[in-house]
């Protein structure tokens, strides 16, 4: 290191005292400090780095620069280090890249201290706390899909944030803030074709609230959280055979088909640990809910201590179905040991089960099956698959997000007729909750 400095003698000890002026950099390149000023902030933009580049790194800047699609910054980057290494001064080099001074400084900082790949690259960006808290992101999408008020034909952005600073404690919200979360969630108010809900009061916050801290919990094997709910299908058989798909021939099959019935299928999904089971049935009445309460009690879950189900609002979902399907003493057995949590009325998006449905309709279901014995076997196949894979589904309004995540990037339409191919993170945000895997 070679080190060329002038200073106020105020200013030695804690220049002697910080990290990093001592230190190596990756390939021996020396640094010289020119060090005249009355702060540390001064002290840090007079210190000046040399750049010698070996051959290797000169040839591949330059093929950097010969042609191929790269991004602007990228080039202009190794535009500034191979002058650098010409020995050209920071004002000629900002001057003739077109770039500001304190680009330069960077980019040669950056190759000093690290190596070619980090003065070519962006440096990581914390970016700005989120606004809205979980809960308050899952109000506005409920907002977002509830009727506009009185004289409005629907929401708007302004509407929206007004809306959201009467619901919560914020003070004011932006316009740029509800366009930012709605776009992430694909919700557009101004479709006519969109699901809606009725009226968000105070029993659908509750509701709301009850299920997301549910989800927020973390895992307690004696108290299990449990998403149920039951999906038909239809049992669909070939009235042709179909004609195999060959090179340059896609698989054919004929628009006429055999109906064979129907069948149900209960799904379990277990919310903290990568569990799912899916049960088929003729039929879904009230008798057949408590069969799948009991498996769950005694098959699935024989150590728990209290089991949290989560339901949405159809009639059979209820402690009475017990008393009609066994013995009182059995159903109060039973009962003592589950605890229902009902989803908001025209919300069932918010119980988590409904994106593990979609994930089999997409995976398993989205073919001809002509039979339930076939059903059950192909059902079977893929949730061990699923189980196996440990494949698992992550919330994203169960906590206070104070940070944008890392991996969240724009998701699939959350329209109603959407379907997506999900594994590892599925966002709930509609009536089809969708998500990314």
């Amino acid at each position: 290191m070679q080190a060329c400095v002038q200073m106020d003698i105020r200013q030695v000890p804690p220049l002697l005292g910080r990290e990093g002026f001592c230190g190596r950099t990756h390939a021996g390149h020396p640094i010289q400090l020119f060090v005249r000023a009355s702060s540390e902030q001064g002290v840090r933009m007079n210190i000046r780095y040399r750049v010698e580049l070996n051959q290797t790194e000169r040839d591949e800047l330059k093929a950097l620069l010969s042609g191929g699609r790269r991004a602007a910054r990228k080039l202009k980057r190794a535009q500034i280090l191979l002058a650098a290494d010409a020995g050209a001064s920071d004002e000629e080099i900002a001057r003739s890249v077109g770039v500001g001074g304190s680009t330069v400084y960077r980019t040669k900082r950056r190759f000093v201290l690290g190596n070619l790949e980090a003065a070519l690259s962006e440096e990581p960006r914390p970016g700005a706390d989120r606004k809205l808290s979980g809960k308050e992101e899952a109000l506005l999408v409920a907002t977002a899909c509830s009727n506009p008020p009185k004289g409005r034909a629907r929401w708007t952005l302004e509407l929206l944030a007004d809306e959201l600073v009467r619901l919560t404690e914020h003070d004011n919200i932006s316009r740029e803030t509800v366009r930012r979360r709605l776009a992430e969630n694909e919700l557009k108010p101004w479709r006519k074709d969109m699901w809606c809900i009725p009226q968000v009061d105070g029993e659908f916050v509750a509701r709301m609230e009850d299920v997301l801290d549910l989800y927020a919990e973390k895992p307690d094997p004696k108290r299990p959280v449990v998403c149920f709910d039951e999906s038909p299908t239809q049992l669909i058989g070939e009235v042709r055979q179909p004609i195999k798909a060959e090179p340059g021939q896609l698989e054919r099959y004929d628009c006429e088909y055999k109906r064979n019935g129907t069948a149900n299928l209960f799904i379990f999904l277990d919310v903290h640990r990568p569990w799912r089971k899916v049960k088929v049935t003729d039929s879904r009445t009230a008798i057949d809910f408590a069969a799948c309460m009991r498996e769950l009690v005694d098959v699935h879950f024989p150590r728990a201590e209290r089991i949290r189900v989560v339901l949405d609002n159809l009639s059979t979902h209820t402690a009475g179905a017990l008393y009609q399907a066994f013995p009182p003493a059995e159903a109060r057995r039973l009962l003592r040991r589950l605890e229902f949590h009902y989803v908001p009325k025209h919300a069932s998006w918010l119980n988590m089960v409904e994106i593990e449905i979609g994930v089999l309709r997409s995976q398993c279901l989205d073919r001809r099956i002509d039979s339930k014995q076939r059903l059950v076997s192909e059902i079977a196949a893929w949730e061990r698959q699923r189980n196996t894979s440990r494949a698992r589904i992550r919330w994203m309004f169960t906590t206070e997000i104070k940070h944008a995540p890392k991996w969240a990037e724009p998701t699939r339409s959350s329209h109603p007729k959407s379907h997506n191919h999900c594994d590892e993170v599925l966002v709930a945000l509609g009536r089809r909750p969708i998500g990314r895997g």
